[in-house]
C-alpha cells in the first residue's frame, strides 16, 4: 500500500446548498476545487528529522518563480507550481516526486479541518473588531463607538494584547470538524458542509482529522 498525504491544497469556489435525500433538509455547503497536487519532495526522519510530503498546487511558467525555487523543482524533475505546502504522511510505502494526489484520498462523511486566510476587513474599531457594546446613545454622551482611554495608569504603559481598534482579518484561520458531503474525482471537487475561511478563489489546506478530532461520530 502506498503512503498518502493526510491533506490536499485547493481553492474555494463558493457556497451553495445540497439536499438530504432522506429528510429533504437543505444543507449549506462550500464547494472546493481540491488538487490535483503533485509530490515535489518527500521528507524523512533520517534526513530531515521528520516525516512529511511536500505538495505543489497550480502549475506556473518557469519564468514566474525565482532561480532557487526553480532549481528545487528541476532537481526532482517536477514542473514549477505556484503553491508549496507540507502535509503529514499516512502509513505505507514511500511516495516518489512527481506522483499525483487527488481528492480520492478523502471519503464522503469524513471529517476534515480547513485552513486559509480570512477575509481582510481593513482598519476596524473596537465595536466591529471585538464586539464592544459601545457607549450611551443619548445626546449627553461624548463617547459612542470609541474605546475608553488607554493612557498611563499605575504601570504607565499599554499592556500587550489589549483589545483596541486596528487591522482586522487577513489572518490564518482554521475551522475544524467540517464534514465532507461529496467527493467528485472527475472534477477535482470536494463539497464540504458549512463555511470555510477566506474569499472565493482563496487558497485552502484541507487536512484529515482523526476520530477523536471529528464531529459527533
Amino acid at each position: 500500500m502506498t503512503a498518502m498525504p493526510t491533506g490536499l491544497l485547493g481553492k474555494k469556489v463558493g457556497m451553495t446548498r445540497v439536499y438530504d435525500e432522506a429528510t429533504g433538509d437543505a444543507i449549506p455547503v462550500t464547494v472546493v476545487e481540491a488538487g490535483p497536487c503533485v509530490v515535489v519532495q518527500v521528507k524523512t526522519a533520517d534526513e530531515d528529522g521528520y516525516d512529511a510530503v511536500q505538495l505543489g498546487f497550480e502549475k506556473v511558467a518557469p519564468t514566474r518563480v525565482n532561480q532557487p525555487v526553480l532549481g528545487h523543482f528541476l532537481s526532482r524533475n517536477v514542473e514549477p507550481h505556484k503553491y508549496l505546502r507540507e502535509f503529514e504522511l499516512a502509513a505505507g510505502d514511500e511516495l516518489e516526486p512527481g506522483a499525483t494526489v487527488t481528492v480520492e484520498i478523502f471519503q464522503e462523511g469524513q471529517f476534515v479541518e480547513v485552513s486559509g486566510t480570512s477575509k481582510g476587513r481593513g482598519f476596524a474599531g473596537g465595536v466591529r473588531r471585538w464586539g464592544f457594546r459601545g457607549g450611551p446613545a443619548s445626546h449627553g454622551s461624548k463617547v459612542h463607538r470609541s474605546p475608553q482611554s488607554a493612557g498611563a495608569t499605575d504601570a504607565q504603559r499599554v499592556f500587550p494584547g489589549k483589545r483596541s481598534p486596528g487591522h482586522m482579518g487577513a489572518a490564518r484561520t482554521t475551522t475544524k470538524g467540517l464534514q465532507i458531503v461529496r467527493v467528485d474525482p472527475e472534477r477535482n471537487v470536494l463539497v464540504i458542509k458549512g463555511s470555510v475561511p477566506g474569499p472565493r478563489g482563496g487558497l485552502l489546506e484541507i487536512k484529515a482529522q482523526g476520530p477523536s478530532e471529528g464531529g459527533d461520530e
